[in-house]
Order: C-alpha cells, then structure tokens, then sequence
C-alpha cells in the first residue's frame, strides 16, 4: 500500500520525526506543551467558547480569522489556510526545522532531547553555515562584553559610568550589557583564535578590513547594548561611547546585515512580549535607552532602532495588542516624530494614545530626575488620547497672541476634529476651542460643516475604530456541495474517535471519498489508527506530508460536530456521498446514451435508458 510506505517513512525517519528523536519523545512533549500557551507568545488571543482567536501571523488582516483549540492542540486560518500543531506552528513561523522546534519545546518543558538540529531541512537562509556561524559570534562576544563590564577591572570605568547615568546592576544584567575594549583588534583576535573566519565576521559586521588584508574591530571602547530578534538571539550590537569626543559619534550601531534589518526589528520585543499582553497595551520608545532605564516599572517597553516605525514593526506590534502608547523625547524633534508615527499606526487599525514629557525631558532623563515609579504613574499612566496631543501639537510653532497664529491653529484643529467619528467627542473640542478662543459654537460647527465633505470622503478609512475586537472568525462563505459538507462531517468525527472511523470505513464498503483531499486524509488516518495511535488531531496533523493538507485537516477538525454522533447520522452521512457518485454515473450514462443515438445504434440507447432508470430508481432509496 502506498501509504504505508510513506507513513513508515514519516514516522520512523522521514519527513517529520527524524529516526535520531524517538517518536516517544516528540509526543511527549507536544502533550505537556499548551500550544495556547506558544501561540500566545506571538499573537495576541481571547478566548470565544471553546477555542481562542486573534489576528493572523502569517498574513496581514485586521479582523480576527485565526482559531486555536486547546482541546484539540491545533490552530487553523480561515483566512489563509494555515493550520497544524505546535510544532508546525514555530516551522511556520520562526522558520525553524522540525528538529529544532522539538528541541526548543523540549527546552521549555524541561524534557531533554539529545540531538542536534538537522541542518539538512532549513530554510534557504539558514541553509547558509554563516548563517549559524553569525549568530554564534554575537552570542558569544554578547556574553565575552557582558563578563568585561561586570567583572574585570577593563570595564570598571564603563561601570561607574553606567551607574552615574542611573542603571543599576539588575538592568545591565538583564539586558546583558557589555563592554569593548578601547583596541583596535582585540574582538577580531579573540574571534579568529575561537576558530570564527574573519571575512565571515565582517559580513556578520563586527570586524571591517583594512586596505592591507587585516581586520579591525567595528566597536572600541564603547559600552555595548546587545540588539536581540523576537526570538531572543542576539544579532547586531549599539555601542555608547563613555568620553565623548568630536569625531565619533556618540552611539555607533551594527549595520545591516542578513541577522539585521531595522525595519524588522523591535528592541525588548521578545522580553516584553508577556507584558504587553498583560497590559493590553505597549509603550513605543525612540531609543532603546529609554526601554532599559524604565523596564522595571514598564515592562511593556519597546523601542525602534533608530528609524522611523515601518510596516512590519505595526505588523509585529498587531499580533500582541491594539494599543500603543507613545512616548518620545519630549523636544520639539519628538513631538514631530510622534506627531508622525501616531498616523502610520491608526492608519493600520491600532489605537494610539501619548505620554507627554515636561520640560523638553526624554524619557531617561525623566527617570534619572524623578525616578521610575514617578514615571510610570506620571507619564505613562497619565497618557493623553491622540486627539488632545494633536491640539497640542498644532499649538507649536503658533503665536497665539496674533491673529494669524489664532486663525491657523484653530483651522488646523477643526481638521483634526473632521476625522473624529464620535459626535460627543466632536462637541467636546468643539467646545474647548469656543471656551479659549471666546468663538460661538455655531460659528465653529459651520466651519466645520464645510471642512468636514473634503476630509472625511478621502479618509474614511482613517475614521474607522481604531480597536478591532476578537470575534468568531468568519469560515469560507462559500456553499459547498452536500455531498462535501457530508465527507467533511465523517471526516471530522473520525479524527474525535477512533471506533467511529472504523464504522465509517465499514459503511463506505471499499467506496472512496470523491474529494482527493478527503480520500486522503481518510487513508493517513486509518493508517494513523492501524499503527497503534490513539484519537489526537494534534498528534495526526504531524503525519501528514505537506501544509496543504495539514490546512485541509485542521479546518475540518476545527468544525462544530455533535458528540454524540449515532451510527444513523454516520449513515446519512455515506449515503450522500454514494448518492453523488450514482449522479456521477447517470450524467457519465446519459452521455453514452446521446452517443449511442447519434450513431443511430438505438438498441444500445435503449439498454443504457434502462440502465439509467434503475440508477435513478437506486437514488430514491
């Protein structure tokens, strides 16, 4: 059987479970991982009856079509068509191989797995040795700067520093700051004598080449920061300088390279992935500085690096919340910046409020002046909605005292309140500019009346609610075939229990599903069932060779089905796929028939009538 073959393949050292991992242990720890649990680490979730949804990963939505079933241990897009277990899940997703999914789940329920990932299955990127080589050499000085800075008389100097500008050992040790020696070719010896090629680490970007031949280091007595992925691993580096001086700037960052794009990347996104989540909202910083000095009362900090916030950082910030909270040096430059971004995100569906900073502070001055507690509740807590920022913000650059400056800012206002959606929120700034101005509310809602036409037709997008709530995701509108709806009704309860496949198998009597996708998942799981394995849609998806019909198979799993299924509905069931395939035959007969008429061979017309008769005569029955 051609099944068996490929699922013996599977199973003992193919496709999936490679022959190094035993089978045991792979299904050991997928049952002690909550795949909620995982999911959650990426996309935000709320819980709807019996399963959990939120926004999609592996495609750009704004209403929630992504379901995860605790029950079952499998997850399912019913906008994409993504779905599998846990395990499939993190291959998708972090573009790991299976092997190295099994050994970070195995890490994360204490169970150990000896083996070493496959490095026969990866991804066109990580199929590259340098690849791995790159991320073992920012691990590895990450940790060499780290013990530098913390116990060596070297990095005593950068030490006292630090602590002058306010961190304190639990920071430096949690965000696993370091310290590069002021050498010209210490990091590059120190790389090269652990066996690390040095054309290699200039491409990684921690060493440059001379016109000579000979390498340099890229950071010299800087304080070094660490740059992490959403996975944890380090990947680029920002170093500080301790003395300032004319010709070097004072923060100098890795450049891009294939570990690091900063268009990709949010400082602290995977450390606060948890808070955020708890909070229900994040605080989006400038510089990653800010996130440091403030994590021990804002762990739901993140920062950008150094570039304006792009797509995919909103796309990154989507999957865990629908709030942002902004907050940006407090000079004129940032309130520019936040004026800027606060468009970039609600343009995409998120709700924005901002922390506004006295006296021109950034958020790390705040901190060393007032202390963390302070601005935790002074700023972040006391966060002002996106609208009363623009009335500041169109307040800059005005002089209030002359009559242009009053015209300007109070037409550029009524522009912002042309977008608001909500009539009470539009009196109440309508109101607040009559109260200061000593301007008639009629005269302002007039103005407005003839702002409104031109702004809210071209952006009615940007009007919509900002917050989208999770609800029941939509399934495929699409009406399918009776005959479909009932291989996907047996296909659903065979995979809850197993005597009921065998029930299924006995009624179909050697009769095959018409949808291929159906016959098939029906053959792998019958064979899931004959080698042993008990009822587990989590533990079947596994088997099954390709994502196309992991998607088919969660999706079907994922449908409401009674329970208490009785051998009558099974049935039913069998009798309309059998039904489709009589049709099948009248319409294949009737053909034939039009065939034998026009060779004008009417006997033959006339047996394959009465061979269409008792067909149809069989439907009715």
């Amino acid at each position: 059987m051609i099944f068996g073959e490929f699922y013996s393949i599977t199973i003992d050292g193919g496709v999936f479970v490679n022959e190094r991992i035993p089978e045991e242990t792979v299904e050991e720890i997928r049952r002690k991982t909550d795949i909620v649990d995982i999911i959650s680490d990426f996309v935000q979730l709320k819980k709807q009856g019996r399963n959990y949804f939120g926004l999609c990963p592996f495609h750009g939505e704004n209403s929630p079509s992504f379901s995860v079933s605790p029950d079952k241990q499998i997850f399912h897009c019913f906008g994409c068509g993504a779905g599998g277990n846990v395990y499939t899940f993190l291959m998708d997703h972090d573009g790991v191989t299976f092997q190295e999914a099994v050994l970070q789940l195995g890490s994360r329920t204490g169970i150990s797995v000896n083996v070493e990932p496959d490095k026969n299955n990866r991804s066109e990127q990580q199929e590259d040795i340098s690849y791995k080589n790159h991320l073992e050499a920012h691990d590895l000085l990450a940790k060499f700067y780290h013990h530098l800075l913390l116990n060596t008389s070297e990095g005593q100097e950068a030490l006292e520093y630090m602590y002058s500008r306010g961190f304190n050992e639990e920071q430096l040790k949690t965000f696993k700051v370091g310290w590069a020696l002021p050498s010209w070719d210490f990091t590059a010896q120190f790389l090269k004598n652990k066996g690390f090629d040095l054309p290699s680490m200039e491409q990684a970007g921690l060493v440059i080449k001379r016109d000579d031949g000979s390498y340099f280091d890229r950071f010299r007595g800087r304080v070094m920061f660490p740059i992490e992925n959403d996975r944890g691993q380090v990947v680029a580096f920002s170093g500080r300088i301790i003395q300032p001086t004319s010709d070097e700037p004072k923060y100098l960052n890795s450049p891009e390279t294939p570990l690091f794009q900063k268009n990709k990347l949010l400082f602290n996104y995977h450390r606060a992935r948890g808070s955020i989540r708890r909070e229900q909202s994040v605080v989006l910083y400038e510089g990653f500085a800010d996130v440091i000095s403030s994590n021990e009362y804002v762990g739901h900090g993140i920062a950008t690096m150094g570039t304006s916030i792009s797509d995919q950082h909103i796309q990154m910030i989507k999957r865990l919340t629908n709030q942002v909270i902004l907050c940006y040096d407090g000079d004129q430059a940032g309130v520019e910046a936040s004026y800027r971004a606060s468009k970039e995100i609600t343009a995409k569906g998120l709700a924005v409020k901002v922390a506004v900073l006295p006296g021109k502070l950034d958020p790390d001055d705040y901190i060393q002046k007032h202390g963390g507690k302070a601005f935790r509740q002074e700023v972040i807590d006391s966060s002002v909605s996106l609208m009363a920022f623009k009335m500041r913000y169109h307040r800059f650059g005005k002089n209030l005292q002359t009559e242009d400056g009053r015209i300007n800012y109070i037409s550029a206002a009524l522009k912002e309140i042309a977008f608001l959606s909500g009539a009470v929120e539009k009196e109440l700034y309508l109101k607040q500019l009559s109260d200061e101005f000593d301007i008639s509310l009629e005269s302002l809602q007039a103005q407005l009346n003839d702002i409104a036409p031109r702004f809210t037709k071209t952006n009615s997008d940007l009007r919509k609610p900002a917050v989208q709530t999770a609800a029941i995701p939509q399934r495929r509108s699409m009406l399918m075939p009776a005959y479909q709806t009932a291989e996907r009704r047996l296909l659903a309860h065979m995979m809850v229990n197993e005597d009921t496949a065998y029930t299924v198998q006995a009624l179909l009597n050697g009769a095959i599903l018409n949808k291929d996708e159906h016959q098939a998942i029906l053959t792998y799981l019958l064979a899931f069932y004959e080698s042993g394995h008990q009822a587990d849609p989590g533990a079947f998806v596994q088997i099954l060779p390709d994502r196309h019909l992991r998607a088919f198979a969660t999706e079907v799993s994922m449908m409401e089905i009674n329970p208490e299924v009785g051998k009558e509905e099974l049935n039913d069931y069998v009798l309309e796929v059998l039904k489709y395939q009589k049709m099948l035959k009248i319409k294949e007969k009737e053909s034939e028939e039009k065939e034998a008429e026009r060779r004008k061979d009417y006997r033959r017309a006339a047996e394959i009538g009465m061979e269409i008769i008792k067909l149809r005569k069989a439907l009715k029955r």
